[in-house]
């Protein structure tokens, strides 16, 4: 399968003329989701004597992706030991059950399943083999250090039966991961926004979108226009160091910065999620997560497999599936918001995929819940695809940073805080 990725940039039509800056502020945060406010607050909190402004385009925080996700926090089992996604991951999920604990975000250890057919038993080992051999990443309490940092156990189907009985008879033997849990990402959210709210420098700018973006002719930094609301015209300021944090749109902004030979493809993948009332999952304690396709043709770094969640009510949900996005014609970079609406096309799918491991669901329980995307820098046909950091001067005398995080998707929330703290004390020297 081949989708074609979107290159476009920011005012690519050249509506917004350079404007002098009216004044300067130290950093700029681009995007409100869960991750630009973890970055923000950090900058926040080390950097108390300057200026931390976040600018969000929409009424509220996390619109996009934050909001529209399994809202869990993963262990970090899945991907490339030496990834940044494995080291943020790790790190940033005890950030977050840290955070958890001092602030009275609701959360939820209630450990994950990874369910095996015999055939896939190869899979759940080579997972269990990997976590074995993890180290702590960087930052973390050297006190920690004796205890493995991703505990897992390999146990029998009759074992995971007894844990989920209601799983089907041909699960042959399943992963057991006891730190995967639960979040109510909009509290966490909240918490981070009080935060910044309450910094002596921290400013949240809602409801105002970034228009243009060039290096300073003047001063080291870079002259960001913004447009509040509805208005025709914006403002400009100076930034001297931008981070960029829009997530889906975040190349898009990168874009405009790089000429065209050099701009960046985006790609969008839908993920929809189902609501379950009916058989098959009355006794169901934990995260449920079947083996992803691997092998020929196979999405297995693209997409987890369609899994059972649960929020924190207790509602069980199926998804998210993969349905990557062709962009139309016209290259509009917010086309993938027409795709949010959800219908019941991919309930077959789903329905089919959930009965290999729970053969009791009933395709009448599944109801279109919500849909999200993800932001990718690869098509379907390509393999992993690791998060990029990309470093950006305003000058030759590399003055003025800008620093793009793109292909920010799944474990983002649960990276969020490792996320802020690579950025700010690792790449900005915040702990110099």
């Amino acid at each position: 399968m081949k989708v074609r990725g979107l290159i476009t940039a920011l005012n690519g039509q050249k509506r917004y003329r350079f404007k002098a800056p009216e004044y300067a502020i130290d950093h700029l945060v681009i995007g409100g989701g869960v991750v630009g406010l973890a970055v923000a607050q950090r900058l926040a909190q080390t950097f108390p004597e300057q200026s931390t402004y976040l600018v969000e385009r929409h009424g509220v925080a996390g619109e996009e992706t934050s909001s529209r996700n399994s809202e869990v926090i993963h262990a970090g089992l899945y991907y490339p030991p030496d990834s940044l996604k494995t080291r943020l991951c790790l790190r940033g999920r005890h950030l977050l059950y840290d955070r958890c604990q001092a602030h009275n975000i609701p959360y939820r250890k209630t450990g994950k399943l990874i369910v095996a057919q015999e055939a896939q038993r190869p899979y759940i080992e080579s997972l269990h083999a990997k976590a074995q051999k993890l180290s702590w990443p960087p930052h973390s309490n050297p006190a920690e250090a004796h205890s493995p940092v991703l505990p897992t156990k390999l146990i029998s189907g009759d074992e995971a039966r007894e844990m989920e009985p209601d799983l089907h008879q041909d699960i042959a033997a399943a992963l057991w991961s006891p730190e995967t849990g639960i979040i109510d990402s909009h509290t966490l959210m909240e918490s981070l926004e009080k935060d910044i709210a309450d910094a002596d420098n921290g400013e949240l700018v809602y409801s105002t979108r970034v228009v243009r973006i060039d290096p300073s002719r003047s001063e080291p930094g870079w002259v960001v226009q913004l447009v509040t609301g509805d208005a025709g015209e914006g403002d400009a300021l100076l930034a001297r160091t931008v981070i960029n944090c829009a997530g889906l749109t975040a190349p898009l902004i990168l874009n405009s910065i790089l000429p065209e030979s050099r701009r960046i493809p985006m790609y969008f993948a839908r993920g929809s999620y189902a609501s379950y009332r009916g058989p098959g999952v009355k006794r169901i304690s934990r995260l449920i997560y079947p083996c992803p396709a691997v092998g020929k043709d196979s999405h297995a770094f693209h997409s987890l497999g369609t899994h059972l969640t649960l929020d924190l009510q207790g509602k069980i949900r199926f998804g998210p599936d993969l349905d990557w996005l062709d962009p139309p014609e016209d290259n509009d970079p917010d086309f993938w918001q027409k795709h949010l609406v959800p219908n019941d096309s991919r309930l077959e799918l789903m329905y089919q995929a959930v009965k290999q491991y729970l053969p009791e669901v009933s395709q009448e329980g599944f109801q279109p819940d919500y849909c999200g995307v993800r932001p990718k820098l690869v098509g379907p046909e390509a393999g992993f695809q690791d998060f990029v950091f990309r470093r950006d001067k305003a000058n030759a005398q590399g003055d003025g940073e800008m620093i793009s995080l793109l292909g920010i998707e799944s474990p983002g929330l649960t990276s969020s805080l490792a996320i802020a703290e690579y950025v700010v004390e690792d790449l900005m020297g915040g702990s110099a």
